[in-house]
C-alpha cells in the first residue's frame, strides 16, 4: 500500500512538474515596441530570479501629437507554461518618467502649456511569449499603468500600454 501511494505521488509530481515547467532564460535583452496612443520604444531587460519568476526593466520613450515622454519601468513577473516554448506571464510593478506636453487650446480657444515634468506610476502586466529553439524570444503584452504623481494631464491618469517585444536570450 505504501509503495502504491509513493508511486501515485511520484506520478502526480511528474505530471504537474511537466505541466508547469518552462524555460526562463537567465537574461534577455531587446526591444519592446508599441503603445496605445503614440509610438514608443523601450530597451527591455529581463533577469530570472527563480524557476517561475523574473524581473523586467524597461527604459523607453513615447512620442505622440500631445506629448513626448521617457520612462523607466520595473516589473516582477510570474511565468507559466502553455505548451513547448509558448508561455504566458503576469506581473506587477511601477516606474517613473518625465513628460513634455505640446501647447494646446483651452475651452476659450486660447493656447496654453499643460504642466509637464516628473510622473510616477503603478503598473500591471499580462502577456504571452514564444521562446524559440534559437536564443530569440517574441512577446505580446498588455501593461495598464495608473498614475500616482504628476500623471493628471498625461492620459487622464490611466494608460493602456500594448507592445510587441523582441529579445535576445543569454
Amino acid at each position: 500500500m505504501k509503495n502504491l501511494k509513493l508511486l501515485l505521488c511520484l506520478t502526480l509530481f511528474g505530471v504537474f512538474s511537466n505541466l508547469y515547467s518552462q524555460e526562463i532564460a537567465d537574461h534577455a535583452l531587446g526591444l519592446r515596441l508599441g503603445d496605445s496612443d503614440g509610438f514608443g520604444a523601450e530597451i527591455s531587460y529581463q533577469k530570472s530570479i527563480g524557476r517561475y519568476t523574473r524581473v523586467e526593466l524597461d527604459l523607453g520613450w513615447r512620442d505622440s501629437r500631445e506629448y513626448d515622454a521617457f520612462k523607466l519601468a520595473g516589473l516582477y513577473q510570474w511565468v507559466h507554461n502553455i505548451d513547448r516554448g509558448l508561455l504566458w506571464y503576469y506581473g506587477v510593478g511601477g516606474g517613473l518618467g518625465n513628460v513634455d506636453f505640446e501647447p494646446r487650446l483651452n475651452n476659450s480657444n486660447q493656447p496654453f502649456q499643460p504642466d509637464g515634468g516628473l510622473f510616477v506610476f503603478a503598473a500591471g502586466d499580462v502577456g504571452i511569449e514564444y521562446n524559440f529553439d534559437i536564443p530569440l524570444l517574441i512577446s505580446l503584452d498588455f501593461r495598464p499603468e495608473l498614475g500616482l504623481i504628476g500623471y493628471s494631464d498625461f492620459d487622464n491618469g490611466f494608460d493602456f500600454d500594448i507592445a510587441l517585444g523582441v529579445r535576445y536570450q543569454f
